[in-house]
């Protein structure tokens, strides 16, 4: 095993003994707990791909004066939090091929503080992706619920403010969870924070979906279409479950290994849940990878910029 790994501290439980745990996992047996062998070059190609994509959305955004609203600022803060993610995972790869193949020898001592450092990145780039995740659904719902008073609610002071007080709490968590690993109520603040910002986006999506249902029902009476009202909740849902489907997919494992390990650090069928770990990484990586395609290019002022970011048409 790699002296440098990503998220060490929270990769088993601190409460139980190396011994307890070999035998924990052999006691619930079979090849199920042996976990997944993912190969390096998986979460490389992952990180390069996550990379090239939030750069591109952070260099549109960048370039078209039109795209210079609150909107698009949580947009690409969403795409710098993702990239964090993708950088932090292409160091600790990087880091591992080269000290697997002897082309770099660092000191044990040295390794340990690259790990710490690594591991804070990306505490820091989770809690701030899943803030702007939820910072977005605010967005958007005071975009629909009051149209009317948006650039009066949502002024590019109180962005700034918001970015900045996300980028600070994020920091801070980081230093405070990498400090205080041992304590179990760091753990349940993260996870407290995870299931708060799920039932938040939870609530505000269905609330805008019910509106907008609604909206579409009325003309759809009006007009005597009813069609038009089954083919747009259709998408509204759909749309709906994608936005919730991919939160819960890509953020839900890592959370509730977690939760295991507050709970349940010595059973057997915990132990081999932990031995997933490497799998719930990708996870969140896979979701640095869908979140462009979910909030940024379906903007077709913001694809017709990143034909020209592209094309290098600047």
């Amino acid at each position: 095993m790699s002296m440098l790994a990503p998220l060490r501290l929270l990769r088993e439980p601190w409460n139980a003994s190396e011994g307890n745990q070999s035998n924990a996992t052999a006691g619930a047996g079979g090849a199920w707990c042996q976990g997944l062998d993912i190969p390096n070059e998986l979460f490389l190609t992952l990180g390069l791909v996550s990379l090239v994509e939030n750069l591109l959305v952070v260099a549109a955004i960048l370039k078209n004066r039109n795209l210079h609203s609150p909107t698009y600022y949580f947009i690409c803060c969403l795409a710098v939090s993702d990239m964090l993610v993708s950088v932090s995972n292409l160091a600790k790869t990087l880091f591992m091929l080269l000290m697997e193949h002897g082309v770099l020898v660092i000191r044990a001592s040295i390794v340990r503080h690259m790990d710490n450092v690594i591991d804070m990145l990306i505490c820091s780039s989770v809690v701030s992706s899943l803030s702007f995740l939820g910072v977005i659904a605010v967005d958007r719902y005071i975009t629909i619920f009051y149209a009317l008073r948006y650039h009066s609610i949502m002024t590019l002071q109180r962005a700034v403010v918001t970015m900045a007080s996300v980028w600070l709490a994020s920091t801070v968590s980081s230093t405070v969870l990498i400090t205080y690993y041992r304590n179990n109520a760091i753990l349940l603040c993260l996870i407290g924070f995870f299931l708060f910002m799920l039932v938040l986006m939870l609530v505000l999506y269905i609330h805008m979906f019910a509106l907008a249902c609604h909206h579409v029902r009325s003309i759809s009476s009006q007009q005597k279409q009813p069609t038009i009202y089954r083919t747009s909740s259709l998408k509204g849902a759909v749309t709906l479950t994608i936005l919730l489907g991919v939160f819960f997919i890509c953020w839900g494992p890592f959370f509730f290994h977690l939760i295991l390990i507050v709970t349940c650090p010595t059973n057997p069928f915990c132990t081999c849940f932990f031995s997933y770990f490497n799998l719930f990484l990708i996870l969140i990586i896979c979701n640095s990878v869908v979140d462009p395609l979910i909030y940024a290019f379906r903007s077709q002022e913001l694809r017709r910029t990143l034909r020209e970011v592209v094309l290098c048409s600047w």
